[in-house]
């Protein structure tokens, strides 16, 4: 296949272009800057600037563009910048893919905090949202709505909403694998709120396999099976790392100094694969030891 990557020189992004060559499959990068190479292309999403033929060759568009959730301090100006890296790059790829000819399948990132804290309840694709006023719950619903041109126009498109995508190397576990190695890790708060992980690897595995399955299509929750608890995952991960874990987060002084942050830690989004399943793909590391076991030596 053709593939069309944005946001491919993020963790995600790199990890995946890398996997998608190994598996055989052509890859065009799209980029800010001046083109090195015949697999890369210049956009600019926030003047509307991207070359049309390289979304009408393309079999898929995945859209992976995202401003780094892991930033301090996470001000009102940065806020901005988080949104509109994510909702206007995504509307973008989705107007091109709508006026295009070849209408390619749209992949577009998202999270699964599209569910908000909903405590202990099984949440599947077809589990309807809750509002609980967070900033990310919010933003997930845009970054969604911002798909709907390419879906409107006929084009299959897959939302990925992804849990916390485990590797020691990047994304919100590495500050983690960071503290926990010094010692100073611990559960946030009573630590009993579900907590969605899925390996790096199993995670690159699932986008792969809706690019290549044009049978799929709408939301698919890219997180593993039998999600942990914050307080089962803070076990886990001590224990790897042969570290203690007695430092507890506070939740009420960390809510107050990064609000938009703190629900992630202390929301409960009990989040399962169930389109993914039942669409025939298989995790290889389907509990959370495995996950952290992946994170920790991959």
């Amino acid at each position: 296949m053709r593939l069309v990557l944005a946001g491919a020189s993020g963790f995600l992004g790199t990890a995946l272009r890398d996997h998608l060559a190994r598996e055989g499959h052509d890859v065009v990068r799209l980029v800010r800057g001046e083109p090195v190479s015949p697999h890369e292309s210049r956009w600019d999403a926030y003047r509307g600037q991207l070359d049309r033929s390289v979304i009408e060759s393309a079999d898929a568009v995945v859209n992976l563009a995202g401003a780094s959730f892991v930033h301090f301090p996470f001000t009102q100006s940065y806020e901005r910048t988080f949104r509109d890296s994510r909702v206007v790059t995504t509307r973008v790829l989705a107007e091109a893919i709508a006026a295009s000819d070849r209408k390619p399948a749209f992949l577009a990132q998202n999270g699964t905090d599209f569910y908000g804290d909903q405590g202990a309840t099984v949440l599947t694709e077809d589990t309807p949202a809750r509002d609980d006023g967070t900033f990310l719950h919010g933003i997930t619903h845009e970054w969604q709505a911002a798909t709907e041109p390419a879906a409107d126009a006929g084009a299959r498109v897959c939302i990925l909403r992804t849990g916390a995508v485990l590797h020691r190397t990047g994304g919100a576990f590495a500050p983690l694998y960071r503290i926990f190695k010094l010692g100073l890790g611990g559960p946030a708060g009573q630590g009993g709120q579900y907590f969605p992980t899925i390996s790096l690897h199993d995670w690159v595995r699932a986008v792969t396999f809706l690019a290549e399955h044009d049978e799929c299509a709408g939301p698919f929750n890219l997180s593993g099976p039998s999600p942990s608890t914050n307080a089962e995952f803070t076990r886990v991960l001590g224990r790897m790392l042969h570290r203690p874990t007695v430092v507890r987060v506070p939740e009420r002084p960390l809510r107050a100094v990064i609000p938009q942050l703190a629900p992630e830690l202390f929301g409960s989004i009990r989040a399962e694969p169930a389109r993914l399943q039942e669409a025939g793909f298989v995790f290889e590391h389907p509990t959370v030891n495995e996950r952290i076991a992946a994170a920790l030596t991959d």
